[in-house]
């Protein structure tokens, strides 16, 4: 699984839901009177177990229960099909078969660095090859294509954009190695900023306007489908929240999907041109890591290196240097610069708190560019 910290009001790390794996992130704020939780992206399971289902949940829900176990069987009937497994010799998660050519969408945690994988699908049979066509790791998605695509359903995706909080959603899966689950809940929150923790087994992406759902989202889960009652695919679930009151266990109720329009942006970017072209994603245009204050706590980002030309390189940020806020915004993790990098737009102009090498306290001025796609 990996660990993340969101950024609303509880900081909590969050784990993938793919390869089991863990990322971790910055930014909220702990609520009075309790430690801040934790939370962890759903990374791909290695070896079955027990699974839940999440009770139904939801205002607006069917006048009846027969109505809404109706509407439920429906859309799994309809989506399940277009849900498969991915396996690789280090894990295994989910995708959602994307056309009819043998795409399909993935989470990056969830290929990790295979080249070749195993896809299953939900309805049984034999599995197939497939290969990666490319990784996206700053969004945490990925594009596989099957070798053999007879017989594959891509399934259909609904515009997240319109998405209600209360909206009645079904998260479709391999969580915990057990192929074709479902779990069921509500839109919980939108527009969440969430971040994985860099580490060998996580790509340390940041997720800009996340879904929150209260749907239950396990290891393996990553890369599957999150469902609205029409049967159109509105999220990928990516990330589970898990709290360090509960000894580092999963806090129910609290999961989070990359939106359906950044997921088939991104995807049909890299299908027409190998390639993503345009994150959408402002950068900075340096890279660095966490530094701890004298008392232990974070105190910015340092700076390693500046990418030549970029508006960190323009402005006079140089490597050594401390970024300690944007906009007056305080940046104390790399997590947390990341995110509120993801509010602002390529071109937009930023003041840049920095502490120099040598003691000294600057501000600049800096343009941001556009992050890269490679």
């Amino acid at each position: 699984m990996r660990k993340i910290v969101a950024g609303f009001a509880m900081t909590i790390l969050l784990t993938g839901c793919a390869a089991l794996q863990s990322a971790g992130a910055a930014g909220p704020t702990t609520p009075s009177g309790g430690a801040p939780s934790t939370a962890t992206a759903t990374a791909p399971s290695t070896a079955p177990s027990t699974a839940t289902t999440s009770p139904p949940a939801g205002a607006g829900a069917p006048p009846s229960p027969q109505a809404l176990e109706s509407a439920y069987e429906q859309v799994i009937k309809e989506v399940l099909p277009s849900i498969v497994q991915i396996t690789t010799k280090v894990g295994l998660g989910s995708g959602i078969v994307y056309d009819t050519a043998g795409h399909v969408i993935t989470n990056a945690h969830v290929v990790g660095e295979a080249t070749r994988m195993q896809v299953t699908l939900a309805t049984g049979g034999a599995g197939r090859s497939a290969r990666l066509v490319k990784s996206f790791p700053a969004g945490d998605l990925a594009v596989i294509k099957v070798d053999d695509p007879k017989g594959l359903k891509p399934a259909r995706f609904g515009d997240s954009a319109k998405l209600r909080v209360g909206q009645l959603v079904l998260a479709m899966g391999n969580p915990l190695g057990l192929s074709g689950s479902v779990t069921d809940g509500i839109v919980s929150a939108l527009g969440r900023t969430v971040s994985e923790p860099q580490d060998p087994e996580s790509p340390g992406a940041t997720i800009a306007n996340a879904i929150q759902t209260s749907a239950a989202i396990n290891p393996g889960n990553s890369g599957g489908a999150l469902v609205d009652l029409s049967g159109q695919v509105i999220g990928i679930p990516t990330l589970a929240a898990t709290d360090p009151n509960l000894g580092g266990g999963a806090a129910p109720g609290i999961g989070f999907a990359i939106p359906s329009n950044t997921a088939t942006d991104i995807a049909g970017q890299i299908i027409r041109q190998g390639k993503v072209t345009n994150t959408h994603r402002a950068a900075l245009g340096v890279r660095g890591s966490t530094v701890v204050g004298q008392d232990g706590q974070p105190a910015g980002v340092g700076v390693i290196s500046v990418e030549s030309g970029s508006g960190a390189q323009k402005a006079g940020i140089r490597p050594g240097d401390v970024i300690v806020s944007i906009n007056d915004t305080e940046t104390p993790t790399m997590a947390a610069l990341s995110e509120t990098l993801t509010t602002l737009k390529p071109g937009d102009q930023v003041k840049v708190g920095l502490v120099r090498s040598d003691g000294g306290q600057a501000t600049v001025t800096a343009t941001l560019g556009e992050l890269p796609g490679d």
